[in-house]
């Protein structure tokens, strides 16, 4: 590339032009990309098109664009308003120029159509890109009870418009950064323009900027370079594949961040709430809404916390069971070989492995493998000694409560944090339970999301509607919560008091 280094801007030269171009795209080895000479009669002056295979629509490229060049009407000064001849005569949707040989590759790797003309300083971009993508369908991982049942698919352009659906605002602003040294990647940046916080915008565009990385595969490899805190089990970036979820976050201030080749989008900056959260709560009427929060709520609690508990009760608290019980444990545990805790450790490790085993497996047959295996399992570790049925039963309840827990990061950090309060019930019973609940809580309010705290609003206070733990009912909810620091911090006006 260095001996090209005085041609990065387009030459008037077209040779020079093209030996840049093909020899970036190591042309003709790579067969992959298209070149076609053709003649622009109108103007006498020879052109060349470039494109790769399987980017660009084909039929309109051969039908509407390539004879489109024979019938350029001249009706302007050539010299100084090629564009805008182009404009006027070339039927694409989006038509530009360009004089960087660098931007025109990446157009390429886009793919746009480049063409090139002698004796004329710059390049100009078509946009002919159409990829190959599967037709809008069902969220897979997060179920739709009450509401659209429309998931994102694997094109940014789809994905946009989904939103753009649910969200018909002149505010809803897109912006594109592009990451990635060998493999370009085009990163779609949603916001509501008269709502987000400036210095978050910006702070999210520098963090995408300071990426230095060969290629960005995803957006699930481009959430590990974003995250603050890579090494903890505590998220802080919501991954999700609904369109309406994304839509409320963009509507309380946050920024979305979507890309080619993912079914779903990044939302930041993020809080528990955000995860502990689902829109069927808002779909649903308040009474319903804050039932499902409460079991959920219970359900976090019980997956992280039940086998601590049953190992601090049985292995240093027995006074407080009932004797009837403390008794019926004792006597289901006397021919089981294992301390208790290697006991715990055992079965979670084998509910773990069922769950794995079943979603790796082909769909027809994994809930079943779960099923039969835990059964067998469990009955066959219970006749053999190895377990008590007591067990059994608390572990099967821990498993069930995580199947409750909607969001999938979440999900991880409880199931991980149930080993850890595990380990202090192991070694200081219900005090050590007490202290790993008081640091864990410390630690979730030190955490920040883009400089938003993990659990604000609550923790530190802001002003909000109280969406937090329980919601309100929908015409109380007229504030945003203040912790993103919006331009607008009012979502509806204030309701009057209802007779």
């Amino acid at each position: 590339m260095s001996e090209y280094k005085e041609t990065l801007l387009v030459n008037y030269d077209m040779e020079e032009n093209i030996r840049y171009i093909e020899k970036m795209f190591t042309y003709p080895v790579n067969q992959d990309l298209n070149k076609r000479e053709l003649n622009i009669p109108t103007i006498n002056k020879k052109a060349v098109l470039y494109f790769l295979n399987g980017m660009y629509n084909n039929d309109f490229l051969e039908k509407t664009l390539i004879p489109s060049f024979e019938n350029i009407d001249n009706k302007e000064n050539v010299s100084d308003s090629l564009l805008i001849l182009l404009k006027n005569n070339i039927p694409s949707s989006s038509i530009d120029s360009e004089v960087n040989l660098p931007k025109l590759v990446n157009g390429i790797l886009m793919g746009n159509t480049i063409l090139l003309i002698e004796e004329v300083y710059v390049a100009f971009v078509i946009g002919t890109t159409s990829f190959e993508k599967r037709n809008v369908d069902k969220p897979q991982d997060e179920n739709v009870l009450k509401g659209p049942k429309e998931a994102f698919v694997e094109s940014i352009s789809t994905n946009i418009s989904l939103i753009r659906k649910q969200l018909r605002s002149s505010n809803l602003l897109t912006e594109y950064i592009q990451v990635g040294e060998r493999g370009i990647s085009n990163i779609g940046l949603l916001y509501m323009n008269e709502i987000v916080n400036p210095a978050l915008l910006e702070k999210v565009k520098k963090r995408l900027e300071q990426i230095t990385t060969d290629e960005i595969l995803n957006l699930g490899i481009l959430e590990q370079h974003l995250e603050e805190r890579p090494y903890s089990i505590v998220p802080t970036i919501l991954y999700t594949e609904r369109p309406d979820r994304a839509v409320s976050f963009l509507s309380e201030g946050h920024v979305i961040l979507l890309m080619d080749s993912s079914p779903s989008c990044l939302v930041l900056p993020v809080t528990f709430w955000s995860f502990f959260h689902t829109p069927e709560e808002h779909y649903s009427r308040w009474i319903y809404g804050n039932f499902s929060r409460l079991l959920r709520i219970i359900a976090i609690f019980i997956t992280a916390l039940t086998p601590a508990i049953y190992i601090a009760a049985t292995n240093y608290h027995v006074e407080m069971l009932p004797t009837d019980l403390a008794l019926a444990i004792s006597s289901t545990r006397e021919e089981v070989p294992f301390p208790a805790i290697l006991e715990v450790l055992l079965l979670l490790g084998s509910f773990e492995l069922i769950r794995e085993g079943g979603i790796r497996v082909p769909t027809p047959i994994g809930p079943t493998i779960g099923i039969v295996g835990a059964l067998i399992l469990g009955q066959a570790a219970v006749e053999a000694s190895i377990i008590s049925p007591i067990l059994v039963i608390v572990i099967a309840i821990t498993g069930l409560a995580s199947f409750a827990i909607p969001n999938l990061s979440l999900n991880y950090m409880v199931r991980m944090s149930t080993y850890i309060f595990l380990l202090f019930a192991g070694l200081w019973g219900f005090f050590g339970i007490a202290v790993c609940l008081t640091v864990s809580i410390g630690y979730l309010t030190s955490i920040t999301s883009f400089d938003v705290p993990f659990l604000s609003p609550m923790a530190p206070h802001y002003a909000s509607s109280s969406d937090m733990v329980f919601r309100r009912v929908a015409w109380r909810e007229w504030m945003r919560p203040k912790n993103l620091w919006q331009t607008d911090t009012q979502r509806m006006r204030k309701p009057e008091r209802r007779e």
